[in-house]
């Protein structure tokens, strides 16, 4: 038997054959052949090498497993290669579609063959329904439905993946759309007829402008107009309470304040608080305070690499129930109502399950904004979470400490790559033009990180076990139980919503025998929620189901409740006072050991 220790550097001439990024513990690897210990530190560089490159191969691909993509092409292929008869119909449905376009481009039929989704904007200019372009659109229509038809319904394919491969075809195919070509976009060589050529010289200005901005870390043109304290988040109040995880707002009363009960503002820590808090008139805390109410709001610490071992247990004790503890102490004995927005909602409903378990009665309603509880159908974002994403994803975490904002935004646009891709780098790029900045697009790009831990947790406890839903999630060490739930609950879904789809939030009614006010609104996970009465062009439905009422199924609530024009946000004020009692006066701004410690909008949403 070979007996001693021998401690061996790895030669340079050996070393420039091995990325030594990914192997930093072979420089003083110990080799013990007498015992176990080489092989345990072997196996230990091992698995460090390991996560080092899904660290790196997930930087490089965005967040995006290749392994999870490769194994749906694989799953789709050899399933289609396995179907004769679905090949047989894809032959015919090409040779259908090429009789389709041809009568139509040789005969002069007047009606287009296939017609763009209602989502799709690319095409609805009237320039393109001039030759050769209306060619050039129905082509790639044409397209676009065979791929639809070749990458859906393939018999054995798993779900997960048939929704991966139809996915990613349509992520290709967006790409070659003619509306991204100067050659092949009327309105482009519309635009550079006009200027003479001065729209392509302004959008490569642009696009070194936003490639400039981007490598230094710095918000897109227009965005330092809308900065915290200045002109967005300026509805008076005080920071009343500031710990490790949070800085607790207290807003000063607009008015004389008419409503004993509190409104604790809950929003998700993958966003900026002040969502909430915007320009005066897309505000929701000053609407309400205008309205009377005492209203409270949780601002978030944006996590460094320190905070990478914050789990979401600490969210709940830290964050929201040292909010609830401090707005109890402030305004007394009085029912509060706790609003949750996205994650913020989740968090919340947790908080809630909990508190009834306890029989803690502190809360007199809940108000969940594009907000999940079962996450059985989360969507187009549950593309990106399975084991293979998370095992990537987890790594790269794991090297950082977090998750950078511009790491999660990589899957969001990818949801809506027409919009905030493509059609975004035609319009900036191509034409040369730039749309004006907004409040919400400048807060959009104030972008948060992620705690490793924490997030992990999430995807895995929510999205990937959905836990909550079943009764198996753990506060304080036990399960939760949304059906203790008997509070009046207010929910908000938002019609075109890509990350709480809006038949996912609706799923709440299966979950617990509690009151539900269901609202359904026009416009997206934000634009839907920040939703002031003055913009007029908004729509909403409103269906209420009594304590252990019936269950009304999304179509049936969509086919029967009708539209009502405007905002959700009076509707929701008068529930909102329905359930408060009337005040004779505001409550101090902070009391005991919750004096006010800084003005609004105070430190935490500074840190980028």
């Amino acid at each position: 038997m070979f007996r001693g220790c021998a401690r061996r550097k790895i030669r340079p001439s050996s070393r420039q054959c091995l990325p030594q990024a990914l192997f930093p513990a072979l420089d003083t690897l110990v080799f013990d052949i007498q015992t176990d210990r080489g092989f345990e530190v072997f196996r230990a560089a091992a698995s460090q090498a390991d996560h080092a490159l899904h660290a790196a191969v997930a930087r490089a691909c965005g967040g995006v497993s290749p392994a999870s993509l490769a194994a749906a092409t694989v799953d789709w292929a050899t399933h289609l290669a396995l179907s004769p008869g679905k090949q047989q119909a894809l032959i015919q449905s090409a040779a259908q579609s090429l009789a389709d376009l041809g009568a139509w481009v040789l005969c002069g039929r007047q009606a287009p063959p296939w017609r763009p989704t209602e989502r799709d904007t690319r095409f609805r200019s009237d320039a393109w329904r001039t030759r050769p372009f209306d060619y050039f659109e129905q082509s790639f229509l044409a397209l676009e439905a065979w791929w639809r038809e070749a990458t859906t319904e393939v018999r054995g394919v798993t779900a997960h993946h048939a929704q991966l491969a139809e996915f990613f075809a349509r992520q290709w195919l967006d790409l070659l759309s003619p509306s991204n070509f100067p050659w092949s976009n009327p309105e482009v060589l519309a635009r550079a007829f006009q200027s003479g050529g001065s729209n392509f010289v302004q959008g490569a200005a642009n696009f070194w402008q936003d490639a400039a901005r981007a490598q230094r870390a710095l918000p897109p043109a227009g965005a330092d107009a809308f900065l915290p304290g200045v002109s967005v988040a300026i509805t008076p109040g005080q920071v009343v309470l500031r710990n490790e995880l949070i800085e607790l707002i207290q807003y000063r009363p607009s008015v004389p304040v008419a409503w004993v009960q509190p409104v604790l503002l809950v929003p998700a820590w993958i966003m900026k608080y002040y969502i909430l808090d915007l320009s005066p008139e897309n505000s929701l805390v000053k609407y309400l305070v205008d309205a009377g109410h005492p209203v409270f709001a949780i601002s978030w610490k944006n996590p460094d690499v320190k905070d990478r071992d914050r789990s979401l247990e600490d969210y709940r004790v830290l964050g929201l129930m040292a909010a609830i503890d401090a707005v109890r102490d402030i305004v007394g004995p009085a029912g509060i109502h706790a609003v949750g927005y996205c994650l913020g909602g989740t968090l919340l409903a947790i908080a809630a399950a909990a508190m009834a378990r306890e029989a803690d009665q502190r809360l007199a309603s809940v108000t969940l904004l594009a907000t999940q509880t079962d996450f059985s159908e989360p969507g187009e974002l549950g593309l990106f979470i399975d084991e293979s994403e998370l095992a990537f994803l987890e790594d790269l975490m794991d090297r950082q400490g977090f998750l950078r904002g511009d790491q999660m935004a990589g899957a969001f646009r990818l949801l809506r790559s027409i919009d905030l891709v493509w059609s975004r780098a035609v319009h900036e790029y191509l034409m040369g033009e730039r749309d004006v900045m907004t409040d919400l697009m400048a807060w959009n790009a104030d972008a948060t990180r992620m705690p490793a831990r924490m997030h992990s947790e999430y995807l895995r406890q929510m999205f990937l076990e959905n836990r909550l839903s079943e009764g198996r999630y753990l506060a304080a060490g036990r399960p939760v139980a949304l059906g203790d739930l008997r509070l009046p609950i207010f929910c908000v879904a938002t019609l075109g919503d890509h990350v709480a789809p809006w038949r996912s939030v609706h799923k709440l009614h299966l979950l617990t025998d509690a009151p539900i006010t269901f609202v359904l609104t026009s416009g997206g996970h934000n634009v839907g929620v920040v939703n002031p009465p003055s913009r007029s062009p908004y729509r909403y439905r409103l269906a209420v189901r009594d304590a252990g009422g019936r269950y009304l199924d999304p179509d049936s609530f969509f086919e029967r409740v009708p539209v009502q024009a405007g905002s959700w946000w009076p509707a929701w004020r008068d529930w909102l006072q329905r359930l408060s009692s009337p005040c004779a006066g505001a409550p101090a701004m902070g009391s005991g050991k919750y004096a006010p410690l800084c003005e609004a909008p105070g430190s935490y949403v500074m840190i980028r």
